[in-house]
């Protein structure tokens, strides 16, 4: 079957890890082929935290620059710093509520500009949905659901060979039962975001 190259990026704390777990059961459950590597930055929270994975018949998780299908960025910059893994097809997901570094916050960093952000990040991609993913998150119950939330706006474009009810039913398996409507409902949230973003687009 044909392979799609998906880059997930988040700083540390963010629940990438998490994401990536889902999207692996739900692509069991489906009986698709997937692979999956992590690059972790600092160990501590506030780290950046990379995933690869490639659903379909692939050798290799090794996602090269330029070749990324699909990446969705839990925070705004660092959706930006992977641009390079992006062509003019790719499809970019974004959270748009900024989690500046401490670098930022002791006065020796700059956070980008958020306009000049999503211009650089549009006018290099094939298609770009950018929303407060944080925002929605709290609205779902839990602000540390926003990794649910960003699912469910990828789940939406269609470009995964994932369907609703599988990403739903790999929640349920490896989702603590106190969280479960929590995420249930996060994943709806971000689902119905996407939609919302790609009609006005």
């Amino acid at each position: 079957m044909e392979t799609k190259k998906l880059i997930i990026v988040a700083v540390g704390g963010q629940g990438n890890l998490l994401a990536s777990k889902v999207l692996g059961e739900a692509a069991l459950i489906s009986d698709i082929p997937v692979r999956m590597s992590e690059i972790h930055g600092m160990a501590q929270r506030g780290g950046v935290v990379e995933s690869a994975i490639v659903f379909g018949d692939a050798q290799s998780t090794i996602i090269s620059d330029g070749e990324a299908d699909i990446l969705v960025g839990f925070e705004p910059s660092e959706t930006l710093r992977a641009l390079n893994k992006c062509s003019a097809d790719t499809v970019v997901i974004t959270n748009t509520a900024p989690l500046p570094p401490f670098t930022v916050g002791i006065g020796i960093g700059k956070y980008p500009d958020m306009d000049e952000l999503q211009s650089l990040i549009k006018a290099k991609t094939g298609k770009f949905i950018a929303f407060d993913g944080s925002e929605l998150a709290k609205q779902a119950g839990n602000p540390m659901s926003l990794n649910i939330v960003l699912l469910g706006a990828l789940i939406q474009t269609g470009m995964l060979p994932l369907s609703a009810d599988s990403i739903r039913q790999a929640i349920r398996s490896t989702t603590k039962a106190a969280f479960l409507d929590i995420n249930i409902k996060a994943f709806e949230l971000g689902f119905a975001a996407a939609e919302q973003a790609a009609a006005q687009a």
